[in-house]
């Protein structure tokens, strides 16, 4: 069985900045047909659940308060790559919008909600390491067929 990284929150466990998950049923429908790896970058990386929440901002990540948390980032993201190796996993679904985690899209640094083009330090890192990554809707849609 093909071995995928999700994150945590996806798959239901309370790991968000808010304290709360994001559970998405679609993901866990495919459940018999990947043996999904929980993953959190943002705990790996040293931050605690609930956490003030972060954004990406010129390239480094800002939480609401003004902190610049990048290297919790990038660590979070190193220590996810080291999963994939120790798993032998090529394939990642994480959480869409993120600092972390987005992919396509992510939130502008001013906590507006605005989201622009771009990725979060997660699936940056991930993607130039030859892993492939999708969001939950791109899995969902490319495998909707086995559910």
């Amino acid at each position: 069985m093909k071995r995928v990284l999700v994150s945590a929150c996806l798959l239901g466990l309370k790991v968000r900045f808010d304290g709360l998950s994001k559970e998405n049923k679609e993901i866990l429908d495919l459940i018999n047909n990947f043996e999904f790896i929980p993953v959190c970058p943002e705990i790996m990386g040293g931050l605690s659940t609930p956490r003030v929440p972060s954004e990406t901002r010129d390239g480094k990540v800002f939480n609401k308060d003004g902190v610049d948390v990048t290297e919790n980032y990038l660590r979070g993201a190193k220590e996810t790559l080291r999963l994939c190796k120790i798993y032998n996993c090529d394939t990642v679904v994480l959480k869409s919008k993120s600092p972390s985690c987005g992919k396509g899209l992510v939130y502008d640094g001013t906590f507006s909600g605005n989201l622009v083009s771009g990725n979060g330090i997660t699936t940056d890192y991930l993607l130039k390491n030859g892993i492939k990554v999708y969001s939950e809707d791109e899995f969902i849609n490319k495998f909707k067929n086995i559910m």
